[in-house]
């Protein structure tokens, strides 16, 4: 019979528990191993990004805006009177001469204040006739009194004379020439009290009662005149020739205005400006005098910067580019355009393309295209001014060297990817 062997048994456990520590020792180094490794870099089709490399040469900088086609040559037509509108004879769009009728109002008050207007008039000029009848009945009178005056002072001065030759012959005694004398004195100052009165009645008392009769006139002529033009301004006219435009508020029929409503816009097609909102970090190079280019849609049309408002508005600076060559067929006002103003030429400088969300003149961070086009790693790039589509680079990039413009916000957590 066959006798079991202890020291064999004992060898199978040990080589066991050798294998089984060897075994975890293996996966233990393994665990370890795989944990130390970096992460695999993502992958990213190279055919939706945007890239670029970097060159040295000309930049022409530039800053663009949007905006649209005004007119130089406004005017707003205001409501004089206040009144109903009842009547609108000329919509947006339609070209109109200083004498079109935009608009009637209706006011029966003003109307009525109209007719007052008139009969106060003529009322004042009736009166004005009957006291300028009155004045010339004492006018004459006056003139009839000195021609009697002098009729008088003749016939005493006359009988004087008589008398002088009497009391000469002692035909006449002392106290009768005397008397005589006296009274040719008297009739000599009556007269002249006489041509004083008429001279002053002629020189100063007619012309100042003529004066205050021929202002009540002008005063009630002006008030009727004031009412006159208040009822014809009721019919609403152009006051230039041009295009009328769409208002903001517009006016519909039965609406009631107040005077100074803006009823009307008149626009001049023919002399445009353009209007564009440019943001305020590329305002700040832009100068009055700059060339800019505007493009229309229809086509483009050179002008020059002619004002650069002050304030800023939801992020961006209005600036009014006046057009010297001549507008492209479809130009009107309201026209949507593109503008891009020309700051000035660089000759010399090392520029690349304008990346997404880049800072000008300030430190940014990009993926720069490595190991033959197969990787992208991120990069510390120092920038300097800025156009458009270009911009110049500081330190960080060489000639040659391919970044990627598009925006890899989503890559923000990885510094390296690989592009397929």
């Amino acid at each position: 019979m066959d006798i079991p062997r202890k020291s064999a048994k004992r060898m199978k456990m040990i080589r066991r528990g050798l294998i089984a520590t060897v075994g975890l020792v293996v996966v233990a180094a393994v665990t370890v191993g795989v944990s130390r490794l970096k992460p695999a870099a993502p992958g990213v089709d190279r055919r939706t990004l945007w890239l670029d490399k970097v060159k040295r040469g000309p930049m022409l900088r530039e800053v663009r805006g949007v905006g649209t086609l005004v007119s130089e040559d406004i005017l707003w037509v205001p409501a004089v009177v206040s009144g109903r509108v009842i009547r609108i004879l000329v919509e947006p769009g339609a070209p109109v001469e200083p004498d079109t009728v935009l608009l009637e109002l209706h006011n029966p008050e003003l109307e009525l204040e109209l007719f007052s207007a008139e009969t106060e008039w003529e009322s004042v000029v009736a009166q004005q006739t009957a006291q300028k009848a009155t004045w010339e009945g004492d006018l004459l009178r006056k003139k009839a009194e000195l021609a009697q005056a002098q009729a008088n002072y003749d016939e005493t001065k006359l009988q004087l004379e008589v008398d002088e030759k009497e009391f000469e012959n002692d035909l006449i005694s002392l106290q009768r020439i005397t008397l005589s004398r006296a009274s040719v004195q008297q009739r000599k100052n009556l007269l002249e009290i006489s041509q004083k009165c008429l001279e002053m009645y002629e020189k100063e008392t007619l012309p100042a009662q003529l004066a205050e009769k021929e202002a009540g006139v002008r005063k009630a002529k002006s008030f009727y005149g004031l009412k006159k033009k208040q009822v014809e301004s009721l019919h609403v006219r152009a006051g230039t020739a041009g295009i009328l435009a769409q208002i903001k508020d517009q006016i519909e029929p039965g609406q009631s205005v107040a005077p100074s409503t803006i009823v009307a816009k008149i626009t001049n097609p023919k002399k445009l400006k353009a209007q564009l909102k440019v943001p305020e970090a590329q305002a700040r190079d832009v100068i009055i005098g700059l060339a800019a280019e505007v493009d229309t849609h229809h086509g483009t049309v050179l002008g020059k910067v002619s004002r650069i408002d002050p304030t800023v508005m939801d992020g961006n600076v209005t600036v009014d580019v006046s057009l010297s060559g001549a507008l492209p067929q479809g130009a009107r006002p309201d026209l949507s355009v593109v503008g891009t103003i020309t700051i000035e030429k660089l000759d010399d400088v090392l520029n690349v393309g304008r990346p997404v969300f880049a800072s000008s003149e300030g430190p940014s961070e990009l993926f720069k295209v490595v190991e033959d086009g197969r990787f992208a790693v991120r990069s510390r790039v120092q920038f300097g001014r800025t156009s458009v589509s270009t911009i110049e680079v500081v330190e960080g990039l060489g000639i040659g060297e391919e970044i990627i413009l598009s925006d890899m916000s989503q890559w923000d957590g990885c510094d390296r990817i690989r592009l397929r």
